[in-house]
């Protein structure tokens, strides 16, 4: 039997739903709370390594929330429970999100419901992957 999973060092089973990764520390509260766009941002930094295209327009962002705090709450998924980033790509989100200034601790929860497809991809994506 294998040890449970870890997202952060990307051993064991794949990641379960409701799976969670953090990173950040509490806002500095003379700093302004982030808003969606800086965020947005961030999350169009990270790439999903087998595909040239990044998490936010492949569509693996399902929600993001940023509290009054700055604390930001990320519901993504994976193109399959597989994906051989499925250990590191969680918390690589985090980590560029709670980079963000007025960013204050982040939380990534994974899921599979609904499980992602390529409907799921912006325009950016289909253009950038020649699908139309």
């Amino acid at each position: 039997m294998m040890p449970p999973y870890d997202m952060a060092a990307g051993d064991g089973e794949p990641p379960k739903e409701g799976d969670a990764v953090k990173s950040g520390s509490p806002r500095n509260p003379e700093v302004p709370v982030a808003n969606d766009d800086a965020v947005v941002e961030a999350l169009r930094s990270v790439y999903d390594p087998e595909i040239p295209v990044n998490i936010y327009d492949l569509g693996l962002i399902y929600d993001m929330q940023i509290a009054p705090s700055g604390d930001v709450d990320i519901k993504m998924t994976l193109t399959a429970p597989a994906c051989p980033v499925a250990g590191s790509m969680p918390k690589e989100v985090a980590d560029r999100v709670a980079n963000v200034e007025g960013v204050g601790e982040v939380t990534v929860t994974m899921t599979w419901d609904p499980p992602w497809t390529q409907a799921n991809m912006s325009e950016v994506a289909k253009v950038a992957l020649d699908m139309f």
